[in-house]
């Protein structure tokens, strides 16, 4: 799932002007500030009838700001209206949201609920990253070919004058190769994942894991310290999201998820993101004071807060696209 060609496109439909409300003081990092140019942060290449996004602020880990979420904003409108433009190259980089005190956001929640049996909680709480092979065999990518072909499935898609998605598909099928995961696989303990990540809390998941580490798994003992390393609130507010996205549409859960978002960054309700991001991302000292420090300190009333409807002074979001994807 990640790209070190220093791209990601993660759709986070930011509204311009309406992210930063005046109506909250929104958390903000104090030290290391590095102002950069909209243009040189998100490069365009383009070729026949693709564009491609790169996004280039490697010193931060392509982390993505205001003034990056407008430009994208703006590319991605102007493509839409685009008629020579028929389609768009998307290359993700992810971090683990809930170890930066966030959340999974950018639709997440709805691919990630639907994810055999309780894969995508267990993706949501721990930002562990799959393979190739592995999103192959979940059912999160189509094809599969080996990264040194990259550069060449890029140009033939760059020579392609369509914007018909079978005529995309049959030229990826040219490229690609039938893999299976490795033994070592997520994928290959299935049963243990669910047994653990099936709970409705995360403190029933956590005694889960705990049971079982006492017969000396690995695989629970690591999941254990990964889920130690987490804010807290995070944990249960990716849990309900992800919960909450099992029975919702595409557009329910982007709204939704826009909402968390603009209360993760109000500071408001814990100042988790911004400590997530210091410690991670500017600091690096890798060692986030989380509030509440602890599962036991999470309220519901904390947990709630992240899911209510915003004040007229932030509207609800309008997905920009007119058209929407083949997604219920």
């Amino acid at each position: 799932m990640q790209s070190f060609k220093s791209t990601s496109i993660l759709r986070r439909f930011l509204q311009k002007s309406r992210l930063v409300s005046q109506s909250r003081s929104f958390c903000g990092v104090s030290s290391h500030v590095i102002i950069d140019e909209p243009e040189s942060t998100v490069l365009v290449e383009g070729k026949a009838s693709s564009r491609t996004a790169i996004l280039n602020r490697p010193h931060v880990l392509n982390a993505i700001n205001y003034s990056i979420g407008s430009r994208l904003m703006k590319l991605y409108k102007s493509w839409e209206d685009d008629p020579d433009i028929g389609f768009v190259v998307l290359k993700v980089f992810a971090t683990p949201e809930t170890l930066i005190g966030y959340h999974p956001d950018a639709g997440a929640s709805f691919y990630l609920s639907h994810l055999p049996g309780y894969l995508g909680e267990y993706l949501a709480l721990t930002g562990d990253k799959i393979s190739g092979a592995e999103m192959i065999s979940c059912g999160l990518a189509t094809h599969y070919s080996h990264s040194a072909k990259t550069p060449l499935i890029e140009e033939q898609l760059g020579t392609l004058i369509t914007d018909d998605p079978s005529v995309i598909e049959r030229s990826l099928e040219n490229w690609g190769e039938i893999v299976h995961p490795d033994p070592a696989s997520i994928l290959h303990r299935i049963e243990t994942l669910d047994k653990c990540f099936s709970h409705d809390t995360v403190e029933e998941i956590i005694d889960a894991l705990e049971s079982e580490a006492a017969n000396q798994d690995a695989w629970c003992v690591a999941t254990l310290r990964k889920l130690q390393e987490t804010s807290p609130l995070s944990l249960k507010v990716s849990l309900r999201s992800i919960r909450e996205g099992r029975h919702q549409t595409l557009d329910q859960c982007l709204r939704r998820e826009y909402r968390m978002s603009v209360q993760a960054l109000s500071g408001q309700i814990t100042s988790d993101f911004c400590e997530g991001v210091r410690a991670r991302l500017v600091d690096r000292d890798l060692a986030p004071k989380w509030n509440p420090p602890t599962l036991e300190k999470v309220t519901n009333d904390m947990v709630d807060q992240y899911f209510s409807p915003l004040t007229a002074f932030e509207p609800e979001l309008e997905l920009p696209t007119q058209q929407r994807e083949a997604f219920t």
